[in-house]
């Protein structure tokens, strides 16, 4: 945290309406200087917003700051001047004041109360601008509580159990509070003994220019404690690597990429912080039969070419066992038909997809000749030439060439 040292100030401003000089509450025979417009200084217009005079400031700041311009007695003062004209105008409440009464609101004797370059909102900023040069920025609280890390584990299942559900035991391997220190770190979970270098503090100060600077301490990394005697199972760290078994629930319905979120199951937190979670990724295997597309289930089942000319009952596959289709006459091959309710449940819904048969009539690739003789005479018989597209190619061939 920046600890920044009061400013003197003079108390003879231009008003703020016209912008001439007045001397609001200013005592006889008390000599003053004359300042600035703060709107002036900063380069912005009265209207202007939190984040342009923001935006204002920090280029001012980091154009004047001692430490990019050391000896230069103009840029300090002109640093000063800025991070004065800042500090009035961030504020809502300060900024009415210097509009209504200009600089004497900010004038001890006129009774208005100075400045105070500590005030939070002024840290923040300077944190925020200066926090790279200054070698970091506030110190961390000593026992600030920090959430535990999320873990992933992947696991495949099988089609089936992806469809109707199932439960797992996995392992997970992951940190866990050391059982002989307590997660302590320390030696039987003794106490740990107050950091001489920052007196528990968690920072330590240093003069910076003209700022009192408070950056983390680097002996105890902020936690204001260190350890002398370490514990022997974890070295200090007050974690151990574990390997621990969970039981999980896979619901219906889940299909590759879905994850399952188990709260509380990841890496533990440090100074009573919240564990992570785990997050389980599910990756499906795939099926022989059956391919999954959304909430339906594609299944390609052959048929003979008698079968898809004169129709008939075949048994189909499904998740759940076999069942009978009827297949129309003059089916043709790639023509799908739909079995209601027979796929994937709806994974964050009620209801269930449906599987669909796509039916592909197979060309037999051997005939006998009692085969051969009963096709050529089927497709006489229905004024077909055996071979239509042999004769369709060499007609196209005369006509061309004559």
């Amino acid at each position: 945290m920046y600890c920044c040292s009061k400013l003197p100030l003079n108390s003879l401003s231009r008003d703020s309406a016209g912008g001439s000089a007045r001397s609001s509450g200013v005592r006889k025979g008390h000599a003053v200087a004359q300042k600035r417009d703060y709107y002036e200084i900063l380069g912005v217009s009265r209207d202007a917003g939190e984040e342009e005079i923001k935006k204002s400031y920090r280029k001012l700041a980091m154009k004047y700051h001692p430490d990019r311009n050391p000896g230069d007695r103009v840029a300090e003062e002109r640093f000063k001047e800025a991070s004065e004209a800042y500090q009035a105008l961030s504020d809502p409440e300060r900024r009415a004041q210097y509009d209504r009464f200009g600089h004497a609101a900010f004038d001890q004797r006129s009774g208005f109360g100075g400045f105070d370059f500590s005030a939070s909102g002024f840290e923040d900023i300077f944190s925020d601008i200066f926090g790279d040069f200054l070698g970091g920025g506030r110190g961390r609280s000593r026992s600030r509580a920090r959430r535990g890390e999320d873990l992933r584990y992947d696991l495949t299942i099988n089609f089936e159990e992806a469809i109707f559900g199932t439960e797992k035991v996995i392992s997970v391997p992951r940190l866990a509070a050391c059982e002989p220190c307590g997660g302590k770190g320390t030696k039987d979970g003794a106490p740990r003994a107050t950091c001489s270098a920052c007196r528990g503090s968690g920072q330590v100060r240093f003069q910076q220019g003209f700022f009192t600077i408070a950056k983390t301490c680097g002996q105890c990394n902020g936690q204001g404690s260190v350890i002398k005697d370490p514990c022997r199972a974890c070295g200090g760290s007050g974690v151990t690597q574990k390997t621990q078994a969970l039981n999980i629930k896979v619901p219906a319905g889940v299909d590759s990429g879905s994850r399952l979120k188990l709260r509380n199951e990841g890496e533990p937190g440090r100074n009573g912080g919240p564990s992570g979670d785990l997050y389980v990724v599910i990756s499906v295997r795939e099926h022989p039969l059956f391919v999954r597309q959304e909430n339906d289930i594609i299944c390609e089942v052959p048929i003979s070419f008698p079968q898809a000319a004169l129709g008939g009952e075949i048994e189909v596959p499904t998740l759940e066992g076999k069942m009978k289709l009827k297949i129309p006459h003059g089916t043709q091959s790639g023509t799908v038909m739909r079995l209601r309710g027979k796929g994937a449940p709806n994974l964050h819904g009620s209801g269930r997809g449906d599987q669909l048969v796509r039916l592909a009539v197979e060309t037999p690739r051997k005939l006998t000749t009692k085969q051969r003789e009963l096709l050529e005479e089927f497709a006489r018989s229905s004024g077909e030439d055996v071979n239509p597209l042999t004769k369709g190619f060499f007609d196209k061939v005369k006509e061309m060439f004559g």
